[in-house]
């Protein structure tokens, strides 16, 4: 005869509290909330800084080594994007605090 054991209790059963999840769902979305406005923040201002910097180089001529043409058109702009990038990640122009800062104002305002 073969009989089957019933499982062994494996203690008391853990049921979570319901606003203390609530309170950890909203802490998540808070802070993904914030990830999210850091990164537009950053962007806007690498955004702003690689106008800056377009407009700057705009007046410099190709050089006559490299020959100009349509791919150094496209290496200076993509250099300026990455420029811009670089200048935002550092905040050496504020600009990316002052964005934020007026994205939470807007977003408690709602």
């Amino acid at each position: 005869m073969n009989t089957v054991s019933p499982l062994p209790s494996l203690g008391p059963t853990y049921t979570p509290d319901p606003r203390q999840l609530a309170q950890q769902r909203a802490a998540m979305a808070k802070q993904q909330n914030e990830a999210a406005i850091d990164k537009v923040a950053e962007d806007f201002e690498a955004f702003f800084a690689g106008a800056y910097f377009e407009q700057m180089l705009s007046g410099i001529k190709p050089d006559s080594v490299t020959g100009g043409g349509e791919a150094e058109g496209m290496f200076r702009s993509l250099m300026v994007q990455e420029y811009g990038k670089a200048v935002a990640r550092q905040h050496v122009l504020g600009i990316a605090d002052v964005v934020k800062r007026q994205l939470l104002q807007l977003q408690e305002q709602q």
